[in-house]
């Protein structure tokens, strides 16, 4: 019976301190050390980055059309605070997009997608059956980001 020891790497500046292992990076970054760069963490932070902001677009794109869709099929139930969602993740998405224009295509790919998960979450939160709301997206992509758009009326 053969057994195996774990040896046990020591910890690197990314395990021990997370913060200061970014000081740290964005120094040597700047001084061009690269070789002291510990890139294998180096890379998977910048991946994780571009899969956080395309979280973020979704998860706003599905808050507003909710709120678009409580808006328009409850109106006698509109309410400030619907109003305020919608400003605020218009918002939200417009600065996404414009600080990083690139995410456009991927906002038009998720569109329908976060539109269907957008209807699930209004027929709960509003008890109205699922088929009350359009299989496709009453609003168009423009329209969703137009300021102007639904809450300019009442």
């Amino acid at each position: 019976m053969t057994t195996q020891l774990k040896i046990k790497q020591p910890l690197t500046l990314y395990d021990q301190d997370f913060y200061l292992w970014i000081e740290t990076t964005a120094q040597l970054l700047k001084e061009k050390k690269f070789k002291e760069l510990d890139l294998i963490n180096l890379i998977e932070e910048i991946e994780t980055m571009g899969r956080s902001e395309k979280k973020s677009l979704k998860s706003n794109l599905i808050v507003l059309l909710l709120h678009l869709l409580k808006w328009q099929y409850q109106p006698n139930k509109r309410s400030g605070s619907w109003k305020s969602s919608i400003i605020e993740h218009r918002y939200r998405l417009k600065d996404e997009l414009k600080d990083s224009p690139s995410l456009k295509p991927y906002f038009r790919q998720v569109f329908d997608e976060c539109y269907q998960l957008a209807i699930k979450k209004a027929s709960a939160e509003t008890a109205l059956s699922l088929d009350h709301f359009p299989v496709r997206s009453p609003f168009t992509m423009e329209q969703v980001l137009d300021d102007n758009y639904l809450t300019t009326e009442n």
